[in-house]
C-alpha cells in the first residue's frame, strides 16, 4: 500500500569545531536510524560544526572544515538508501547562512537556509548569520568543486523549499522558527507537507521543558501532519547545557520520547506512522482546508526515492506516548551533573575540588558532582562504552570499572574545609560528614597562618592594625578583614588544585568548583576573588530557594542525613568573630534582604525589563498585604543601590550553568554597565514623589472618613450623648 513511514530523529552531544568527533557522531546516529528501518534521519542545527562556535564562523575555516565533513558524509557507505538532513554554515553569493543540506545517495536534495535567527537571550546568531528573507523563492547555489566531483553536480537548489518524495511531502523549518508568530510550518501545512522537520539548538532552562513540547503537539494538533524535532544534548563548550528532548509527533500526540539528560552522546529515535492518519485528520477539519485553498504553494524538489515500502499491510505502527517531566529538583540533579562530566572529560583534567563549608550552597555543588559520579555508575552498568572509556582515561586506569558512586567520588572529588579563627565547630562537623557520606577525599585545614601573615605585612608598611566591628573597627576595616579571609581561601583552592593529587602520587590537576548561587552574584554578596572565583560554577544559575529544595531531594533520594542539618542551620559566611562561640553574622541580615526578596527582584528586573520605578510599581501590588509603599520603596531603593555598586563584579563571575531566566552573566546573556550611579538620582526621585502622594492620599481619605456623620449606631457613643 506504501503509506507507512519509518523516521527517524536524534538529540547528538556535538562539540564547537571538533569535525573529526561530530562526524563520527554523526555517522553512527546514521546508522543506528538505518538498523532501526528508518529512511529519514533528521540531525541537530549545525550538528557538522557544533552550534557553539560564536565568532568562528566568522573564520574561513570553519566553513571549510564544514564542507569536508559533508563530502565525508556523502561519500560513506553508510549514508547511502537513507535522506540525510544535517545542519552546517554555508556561504552563499558572499553571505553566510545557517543552513540545512538534505541528501541522498551522494546527491545533494536542497540546501534550506534558516529564515529567523535567534538573537535574544544566549543567542546572537545575527553577530554571525543573515536570514533567508525571501519566501518560497530559491536560488541556483554553485558547488564548491570537492562537492562537484563527488555529486557530479554543478548546482543545487537554495532556498525557501520543500522536499518530494514518490509517497510524501517534506519540509524544514529550524529550531527558532517554530517559536515565531508565523512559522513556516503552519503554510507548509497548509500546501500538502505532511512531515515537518526542526532542527534545534535549544539549551536547558528550569521548569521550561513543556515550552517546546506544547509548540508541537499544538502545531500538529491545530494543522495535523508529522513533526520530527532533533536536538543539541550536552555542554559544546559554554556556559549552556542543551538538553535534548527530541521528539516525534503526530495529530497533536507524541509518539517518541528523548531523554533530557543523559551521558548517551548519540540517541536516535524512531517511529512508523501511517500518512493516512495525517490525510484522513486533515481532511475533516474544514477551516484549515478554507485556508488550503488560498495558500501559495512551495516549490518542490522532486526526488525518486519513497519513505514507505509498497507491502506495508503487516507493518505495525508506533502508539502514543505520555510525556513525563522532571521536577526542578530533578533537573538540577541531572543537568548540572551532565554539564560536569562534559566538562571534565573534554578539559581532560583529574576531577574537582571543592571548598565545602559546611552551607547549603557548597553542600549542593557537592550533590550535583555525586549526581555526576551515580549518572557515570549508571551508565558503565547499561553498557555505555564511551563513557567507560571516558572514565579510565581521567583515573588513569585502564582495568578500571566504576560500580559504587561513593568510591568513584573519592577519586573524582577533593573537597576541603577552610577553617578561621571565625569558622564555628557546627561547620566544621557538617562539612565532615557530607564528604564522609558522599565519599569525597576531604581535606581539613586553617587559613589562619596566612591570614596573619597578610595583614602583618599591611601592619609592618602602614603601621596600623585593622580591627573588627565587634573590636571597635570601624565598617571598611570589617569589611576588609573578612575579604582578606575570603581571598586567601581562593589562593589555597587554587594551590591545592593544583597539587594535591601530585602529593598523593597521582597525575593531573583539580578543577576548582565554585558555589555562589544566582541571588547573591545578582546583588553582588560575595568577595571579588574568593571562592566564588573558581574554574566552573555548576550552581551560579540557581536560586537559593531553589537549591535549599534540591538539597532537601538529595538527602532523601541519595540517602545523605548530614544534609537535613546543613538545612536546618541559618546561612552565614563566618567571616566575623564569633560571639560566645557562636555565628554572630547571616547572609539575610547582611544583605538587608530575603533570599526569597531577592528573587523577585531578580525576575523583575531582567524577565519583566523593570527599573527601579517599574518595579517599585509592580511591588507595591504585589507586596501591598505585606508592606506599606514607603517600605516597599526602601526595599527596592536598597536593592539597586546594592547591585549597581556590585555590578563590576559580574565581568569577572565564574563561567555557571546557564539555569535560570534572571542570571545576572555579564558574558553573553545579561548585558549591562558595571559603573552606575548608584544614588539612581531621577529614578528614586520618582519613586519618592509616588510614595508621597500614595501617603496624602491615604492622610485624606483617613480625615475623610473621621469627618463624616457618623452612623446611628455609633452616636451613642459620641462625647456629650445621654
Amino acid at each position: 500500500m506504501g503509506r507507512k513511514v519509518t523516521v527517524a530523529t536524534c538529540a547528538l552531544n556535538q562539540w564547537a569545531l571538533d569535525f573529526e568527533g561530530n562526524f563520527q557522531r554523526i555517522l553512527k546516529s546514521i546508522q543506528i536510524a538505518k538498523n532501526k528501518g528508518a529512511r529519514y534521519r533528521l540531525g541537530p542545527e549545525l550538528e557538522i560544526c557544533g552550534y557553539g562556535c560564536w565568532d568562528h564562523y566568522h573564520e574561513s575555516d570553519t566553513l571549510l572544515h564544514s564542507l569536508q565533513v559533508l563530502a565525508a558524509l556523502l561519500d560513506s557507505p553508510i549514508t547511502q538508501d537513507i535522506i540525510c538532513d544535517v545542519g552546517m554554515p554555508v556561504m552563499h553569493r558572499n553571505v553566510r547562512y545557517n543552513c540545512r543540506v538534505i541528501f541522498l545517495n551522494r546527491k545533494i536534495l536542497l540546501i534550506r537556509p534558516k529564515m529567523a535567527l535567534a538573537n535574544e537571550g544566549n543567542y546572537r546568531e545575527l553577530r554571525w548569520f543573515t536570514p533567508w528573507s525571501r519566501s518560497r523563492q530559491t536560488e541556483e547555489y554553485v558547488l564548491p568543486r570537492m562537492l562537484q566531483d563527488l555529486t557530479k553536480q554543478e548546482t543545487v537548489p537554495f532556498g525557501d523549499v520543500v522536499l518530494a518524495t514518490r509517497d510524501t511531502c517534506v519540509g524544514s523549518e529550524v529550531c527558532e522558527e517554530l517559536w515565531t508568530p508565523r512559522s513556516p510550518h503552519i503554510d507548509m501545512g497548509l500546501d500538502g507537507v505532511e512531515i515537518i522537520t526542526n532542527a534545534s539548538g535549544s539549551h536547558h532552562v528550569l521548569r521550561k521543558a513543556h515550552a517546546r513540547v506544547d509548540l508541537v503537539t499544538m502545531a500538529t494538533s491545530k494543522n495535523g501532519g508529522i513533526y520530527l524535532l532533533a536536538n543539541q544534548k550536552g555542554c559544546d563548550g559554554d556556559r549552556l547545557y542543551y538538553d535534548g528532548c527530541a521528539m516525534i509527533a503526530m495529530n497533536g500526540s507524541i509518539f517518541a520520547q528523548g531523554t533530557q539528560f543523559s551521558l548517551d552522546d548519540v540517541e536516535v529515535l524512531t517511529a512508523t506512522l501511517d500518512l493516512e492518519d495525517v490525510r484522513s485528520y486533515r481532511a475533516e477539519i474544514s477551516s484549515r482546508n478554507l485556508e488550503a485553498s488560498r495558500v501559495s504553494p512551495y516549490p518542490r524538489v522532486n526526488v525518486d526515492f519513497a519513505l514507505s515500502d509498497s507491502e506495508d499491510l503487516l507493518e505495525l505502527v508506533s502508539e502514543p506516548v505520555e510525556w513525563t517531566y522532571h521536577s526542578p529538583e530533578e533537573e538540577i540533579s541531572l543537568g548540572p551533573a551532565c554539564w560536569l562530566w562534559d566538562f571534565l572529560r573534554r578539559s581532560k583534567q583529574a576531577g574537582f575540588f571543592l571548598p565545602l563549608s559546611g552551607g547549603v550552597d557548597s553542600a549542593a555543588s557537592a550533590c550535583i558532582v555525586y549526581s555526576m559520579c551515580c549518572l557515570v555508575c549508571e551508565a558503565v552498568q547499561s553498557g555505555n562504552q564511551q563513557v567507560l572509556t571516558d572514565i579510565q582515561s581521567l583515573v588513569d586506569e585502564n582495568g578500571y570499572t566504576p560500580q559504587d558512586p561513593q568510591e568513584l567520588c573519592g577519586r573524582l572529588l577533593t573537597t576541603c574545609y577552610m577553617a578561621s579563627e571565625n569558622s564555628s565547630e557546627e561547620t566544621h562537623s557538617r562539612a565532615t560528614e557530607l564528604a564522609q557520606q558522599i565519599g569525597s577525599y576531604h581535606i581539613s585545614l586553617s587559613i589562619d597562618t596566612a591570614v596573619k601573615a597578610v595583614l602583618g605585612i599591611f601592619s609592618l608598611v602602614t603601621r596600623k592594625f585593622p580591627r573588627f566591628s565587634a573590636h571597635g573597627g570601624s565598617s571598611r576595616e570589617n569589611l576588609a578583614l573578612q575579604n582578606v579571609q575570603a581571598r586567601i581561601r581562593m589562593v589555597l583552592a587554587y594551590l591545592f588544585a593544583q597539587l594535591s593529587l601530585w602529593s598523593r602520587g597521582a597525575r593531573g590537576g583539580l578543577l576548582v568548583l565554585g558555589s555562589a548561587n544566582v541571588d547573591e552574584s545578582l546583588l553582588g554578596y560575595l568577595t571579588k576573588y574568593d571562592c566564588s572565583s573558581a574554574d566552573i560554577n555548576p550552581i551560579g544559575g540557581i536560586s537559593k530557594t531553589d537549591l535549599r529544595a534540591f538539597v532537601q531531594f538529595c538527602a532523601e533520594r541519595f540517602q545523605l542525613p548530614a544534609l537535613q542539618i546543613i538545612l536546618s542551620a541559618p546561612a552565614t559566611a563566618e567571616l566575623e568573630p564569633l560571639a560566645n562561640g557562636q555565628v554572630s553574622q547571616t547572609d539575610e541580615e547582611d544583605m538587608g534582604m530575603t533570599y526569597s526578596e531577592l528573587s523577585v527582584f531578580g525576575r523583575l528586573r531582567k524577565v519583566a525589563k523593570a527599573g527601579p520605578y517599574s518595579m517599585f510599581c509592580k511591588l507595591l501590588n504585589m507586596w501591598k498585604d505585606s508592606w506599606t509603599p514607603r517600605q516597599v520603596a526602601e526595599k527596592v531603593k536598597r536593592f539597586f543601590s546594592k547591585y549597581s555598586m556590585n555590578r563590576h563584579k559580574m565581568t569577572t563571575l565564574t563561567p555557571a550553568y546557564h539555569a535560570e531566566s534572571y542570571s545576572p552573566d555579564d558574558n553573553r546573556f545579561d548585558l549591562r554597565p558595571f559603573l552606575y550611579n548608584t544614588m539612581w538620582p531621577w529614578q528614586f526621585h520618582c519613586i519618592d514623589n509616588q510614595v508621597l502622594q500614595l501617603e496624602r492620599r491615604e492622610q485624606q481619605s483617613l480625615e475623610d472618613w473621621m469627618l463624616e456623620e457618623p452612623s446611628p449606631v455609633w452616636k451613642h457613643l459620641l462625647p456629650g450623648d445621654p
